[in-house]
């Protein structure tokens, strides 16, 4: 179908040609084309002049004027007579020949008469004897027999030779008016009038005074007997002084010349209404604008044929006509190149057809392309016509719009005097016009690309149709009309909706006819799809279904064919508006949004059944972004913009990252399992890591350039898959985390094993940190940063708990060490202080710490040499860490301050000796020699760690306790234990009224306590005896050795709230201020023959009460006080002061805690 409308053309479309059926025009006309070729114009005899003298007044044939002078006045020709000036002569055209049989019939000069027609004979018959074939065209184009052509050309010349002798016309000539005359008065204007001669008749119009646009709307009649004449028409400024009265008695042109028109007779026919530009007479003439006149002819026996334009038109109509059939239906166009080309219509013998009878009977050469143009027009589909219809167009725009300078008529003005009629002419337009935009609007199909020759037709078309954009803006002066360009898009826009909805449509088929070539292939795609099975309703006909996504790559694969075919192919055609139409960005801009309208309607579909499996969505997603990328991403409509795809796969896309959490855990656990099979080995010589954590990031890095490979440029929806897949990531690392902490335990044995299990953690956390980066970064989500942060964090923490664990599990291997080394340091002897600034002592003690220490070097140095080998850096100094704080933490408790035996009781009786300052000494410099060797030279832990370390600071602390005396560990502990009656508010076993008064002598400053013990009340205490309960009073703190520190009250019998009221006074000195003392309050049940026993306890700080000097309250009673770490290490080394009074006393009194009670039956 599309094949036939291209061989039809818009011939339906164009004006109907009369003139190729009717045949009485048609026979006139080939009479008339026979007269004018038989005997051409352009083959005529010119005149053969000569200087000749006149003897008489004699006027010249052109201008009638004088020919002025006494001698050789002008010229004359010798064959017809006429005589004119020399400047006058190239202005006749008649020839000479026919004109001297004229004048010779007139006249009766029979003898040179006969010898002009005889030459006429001759020459007429030599040109159909050497142009044989255009006469037999033109019998051919009129279908007249050879016979009945015979006698016409017989006739024919006959009327030749009678010339003008038989011939006589009727002349209807009105003067309309004038444009763009040229001044000639002083006062810038002229006062025209118009003089019509035709032979001897000349007639005059009025004058119009100072006007150079004149209008006079007058009619002359003439008769005319000769066909040679010419109408002269000339334009005068009247001039009415003196100097032309005087010049008018010596010539005849006393006014001055504006202009003239020469118009041959026989050149007439019909009714003509026609502008003129006015033409010199002479080389010095100034002369410029144009004059409008309405001529009408009435030729005797020729008053009901057609003007000669009309018989014109049916002249080259059939000739088109008939070279078209002989051409089998396309348009033989001929092969010229110049200036001038576009007035070659037909090959040679057609074109001196047509261009002699334009000669012959005055047809101009803008009205034959106008009629050339009209018959193309039946014809423009055919190759190669669209072009000449464009240059025939733009000349005959040209011929219009670009006035001359010597004419002021408007080209509006100058078409509507055109010979070819302007209501024709712009219907023609118009219907060229309308097939034009319909064809464009099909362009794909009227002009495939795989055709050069159709390509170059569409180029042309567009160029036709800016052709008559011009001609309605420059010629029809209309004010705005359709601009090309817009037009031209219009109908690609309309093009491409066309060829999508048939893609859509039609794209199965397409699809294989275009793609697939391969028969097997086709058979198995098409079994494929009816397995598909149900596509039933949703995909008839190849069509989209919710149960498939296959007709979509098909749809997009023909889409990109389109595309690339307008980019490469009509992009380079249709390139006149560079600025405003690039066909490629086009075709993808419209392609994609009619694609992502039916697109986003499916996957809305979709998402609401699932039908199909989420890799096939992500594939879809990916076709789609590429065509977007690569085709539309730079188009003025979505260049710079984020585009709306990513929002619509956006929920598969999801769906494929939460399938990807199960894919990846069960990856993650068949790897887990298949190195735990292979005893998680080292991947490689260099790597400290197995093979499991490798897969594990395998996985995750492939699912992560899925994500890249989207490139999604909406930030939000990447940020959405973001937070999606850190999920993925956490969830998998902490299964991951999960599972080694399962089986570490079990491995601490392996040491080997559990270092390369640390390192995988610590692979972990360094992998994670490079998906991070790659994620983005700082410039991440902060939802999604968040969350690997904390799983870096819990990575981390996991870390150090592997690391304490395995730590932990060296534990005993490492106290039993130390406790060597305690029992070595106890072989050291030598009291007093040593001074470790002479050598020899600072020698003897790093020998005597180095030999105490070997129990300890020789563990560690096995141990840790292997850890170096067989950790990363990072899990390494985690390690360190550990056993740092082990092996501190034990040397602090086993052998700085041993433990309690009892601490809920009483501490250690053992014998339990106190450490020298020589022992100090020797571990103070062990601890330097630890130390470095945790430091290992930088590669181990940080100086400033472990000088830093809390374990650290506590053990050296409790050795600078050794060094102190008792006064200040009991000043120490009175000002760090603030927290002593805790037990009381917790679970208290009664209270005591006390009040105490603190005094300062103001002249010594000796402090005084003076304590009331009131009563006591609800004693919580079971027996099966006598319950004597009394109150005991210490004052704890300094410098009291030599002052009274206890008293007590006296018992009370069987009395649970018993009433003492009795007074004591303690003597604090001046030494210190009473911040550093407290009391301490023993309720006893007084037993005779054995130890009392203790009920609750009691503290009051001096400090609380220094501001008020007094206070007076209850204070509950604990079982026992309590102590931080602080305070259990003063009295781990008061207890080992067996020969201090006050240490043993005081240690007593702070670890003293009630006992079991009576059981009462």
């Amino acid at each position: 179908m599309a094949a036939q409308k291209r061989n039809a053309g818009i011939a339906s479309a164009m004006v109907a040609r009369a003139s190729l059926n009717d045949e009485e025009l048609k026979m006139h006309v080939y009479k008339k084309t026979l007269q004018a070729l038989i005997y051409p114009i352009s083959s005529t005899t010119p005149h053969n002049f000569q200087i000749w003298t006149a003897t008489s007044p004699t006027y010249c044939y052109e201008c009638e004027g004088l020919l002025w002078g006494i001698a050789r006045q002008g010229v004359r020709c010798t064959e017809c007579g006429v005589k004119t000036h020399e400047k006058c002569k190239d202005l006749l055209n008649a020839d000479c020949l026919s004109r001297a049989a004229e004048k010779s019939s007139k006249h009766g000069a029979d003898d040179k008469a006969h010898s002009i027609i005889m030459t006429m004979k001759d020459r007429m018959k030599t040109r159909e004897k050497n142009k044989p074939e255009i006469f037999e065209a033109i019998r051919k184009v009129f279908s007249v027999d050879k016979k009945s052509h015979a006698g016409h050309m017989k006739a024919v010349k006959q009327s030749v030779l009678d010339g003008t002798s038989k011939w006589s016309a009727k002349l209807a000539i009105t003067v309309i008016c004038a444009q763009g005359l040229i001044a000639k008065d002083k006062s810038g204007t002229s006062d025209p009038y118009v003089t019509v001669q035709v032979g001897k008749t000349k007639k005059r119009t009025k004058t119009v005074l100072q006007d150079l646009n004149p209008v006079w709307n007058e009619k002359f009649y003439f008769e005319c007997h000769n066909a040679s004449d010419r109408i002269k028409v000339r334009v005068w400024d009247e001039d009415d002084d003196f100097k032309s009265r005087l010049m008018s008695k010596f010539n005849r042109e006393s006014d001055d010349f504006l202009g003239q028109a020469i118009i041959e007779v026989r050149t007439l026919s019909g009714e003509m209404d026609v502008w003129y530009n006015l033409e010199k007479r002479t080389d010095k003439s100034a002369v410029s604008g144009a004059i409008r006149l309405h001529i009408s002819v009435e030729i005797k026996g020729e008053e009901k044929v057609a003007p000669y334009h009309v018989q014109y038109t049916c002249l080259h109509e059939n000739l088109f006509h008939y070279l078209c059939e002989e051409a089998g239906g396309s348009v033989k166009l001929p092969v010229v190149k110049g200036d001038d080309a576009w007035k070659v219509y037909f090959d040679d013998t057609a074109q001196e057809i047509v261009d002699e009878f334009a000669m012959r009977y005055g047809i101009e050469s803008i009205y034959q392309a106008m009629t050339h143009f009209s018959c193309l027009s039946s014809k423009y589909m055919c190759a190669g016509v669209p072009a000449v219809m464009s240059t025939l167009l733009a000349n005959i725009n040209a011929y219009y719009a670009h006035t001359t300078s010597n004419t002021a008529v408007s080209a509006s003005d100058r078409f509507a005097a055109s010979n070819f009629g302007k209501e024709k002419f712009v219907k023609l337009l118009d219907q060229v016009h309308n097939s034009v935009r319909i064809d464009l609007s099909m362009y794909r199909n009227n002009f495939p690309a795989s055709n050069p020759e159709k390509l170059q037709d569409l180029k042309s078309t567009v160029d036709l149709l800016t052709s008559i954009t011009f001609f309605r803006m420059k010629v029809q002066e209309l004010s705005s009309p359709p601009r090309a360009s817009q037009v031209v898009k219009d109908c690609v826009k309309a093009c491409m909706k066309s060829t999508y909805q048939f893609l859509y449509e039609n794209c199965d088929e397409l699809y294989q006819r275009e793609f697939q070539t391969d028969a097997t292939e086709k058979e198995q795609q098409q079994q494929a799809q009816q397995k598909e099975s149900g596509q039933g309703q949703d995909g008839q006909d190849g069509g989209p279904s919710i149960k498939s996504l296959d007709f979509w790559p098909k749809l997009i694969s023909l889409i990109i064919s389109v595309i690339e075919e307008d980019k490469n192919s009509y992009t380079l055609v249709l390139n006149q508006f560079p600025q405003e139409l690039h066909v490629g960005q086009v075709s993808a801009e419209l392609m994609w949004t009619l694609f992502s309208v039916d697109m986003k309607y499916a996957l809305e579909e979709h998402e609401q059944h699932k039908l199909c499996k989420s890799i096939d969505y992500m594939n879809l997603l990916f076709k789609v972004k590429w065509l977007y990328n690569k085709y539309v991403a730079d188009v003025p409509p979505y260049k710079g913009t984020i585009p709306e795809y990513p929002g619509w796969f956006e929920p598969f896309v999801l769906q494929w990252l939460g399938e990807n959490d199960d894919v990846s855990l069960e990856y993650l656990h068949s790897a887990y399992d298949r190195d735990k099979k292979d005893g998680f080995q080292q991947t490689a010589e260099h790597s400290l890591f197995s093979a499991s954590v490798v897969d594990v990031f395998t996985q995750l890095n492939q699912c992560f350039d899925v994500i890249k490979k989207l490139e999604c440029p909406d930030p939000n929806i990447l940020n959405c898959y973001m937070r999606r897949f850190a999920k993925t990531i956490n969830k998998v690392l902490l299964a991951y985390a999960d599972l080694v902490r399962r089986d570490f335990p079990r491995l601490t044995s392996r040491e080997k094993t559990a270092c390369i299990l640390m390192n995988n953690i610590q692979q972990l956390r360094v992998q994670l940190e490079k998906v991070f980066e790659s994620m983005g970064g700082n410039d991440l989500d902060p939802e999604a940063a968040n969350i690997l942060k904390e799983l870096q964090s819990k990575l981390s923490g996991v870390l150090d708990e592997l690391a304490s664990m395995f730590a932990n599990s060296l534990e005993l291997k490492i106290q039993g060490s130390v406790q060597e080394l305690g029992a070595l340091l106890a072989k050291v002897k030598g009291g007093g202080n040593v001074a470790l600034s002479k050598p020899s002592d600072r020698q003897n003690v790093s020998h005597e710490a180095d030999m105490v220490l070997r129990p300890l070097m020789d563990l560690l140095d096995g141990s840790l040499s292997l850890y170096a080998q067989m950790c990363e850096k990072t899990v390494l100094k985690r390690l360190l860490k550990e056993l740092w704080r082990i092996v501190i933490h034990s040397l602090e408790k086993s052998v700085v301050l041993p433990p309690l035996t009892d601490p809920g009781s009483e501490l250690s009786k053992e014998a339990e000796k106190n450490l020298t300052p020589r022992q100090c000494a020797v571990l103070d410099m062990a601890l330097d020699t630890i130390k470095q060797y945790f430091h290992a030279g930088g590669s181990g832990l940080k100086k400033t760690f472990l000088d830093k370390s809390p374990e650290l600071q506590s053990l050296r602390y409790a050795l600078s306790l050794y060094t102190q005396t008792t006064d200040t560990l009991i000043k120490t502990f009175v000002n760090t234990q603030t927290s002593q009656d805790q037990p009381s508010s917790e679970d208290p076993v009664g209270e005591i009224s006390i009040q105490v008064d603190l005094f300062t002598h103001p002249g010594t400053g000796e402090h005084k306590v003076t304590v009331k013990v009131v009563a006591a009340n609800d004693l919580k205490w079971q027996t099966t005896g006598m319950f004597r309960p009394f109150v005991e009073v210490n004052l704890v703190g300094p410098h009291l050795s030599d002052k009274r520190r206890k008293h007590t009250t006296k018992s009370k019998s069987n009395n649970w709230s018993p009433k003492y009221n009795e007074t004591f006074h303690f003597i604090l000195g001046n030494e210190e201020d009473p911040d550093a003392y407290e009391l301490h309050f023993c309720v006893k049940d007084y037993c005779f023959a054995r130890e009392d026993r203790l009920l609750g306890v009691a503290v009051m700080q001096l400090r609380d009460i220094v501001e008020q000097g007094s206070c007076a309250c209850w204070c509950a009673l604990g079982k026992r006080v309590q102590l931080d770490e602080t305070g259990w290490t003063i009295l781990r080394i008061l207890s080992q002061r067996s020969n201090d009074e006050v240490a043993k006393e005081f240690v007593k009194l702070k670890s003293e805690c009630r006992g079991q009670e009576d059981v009462v039956v």
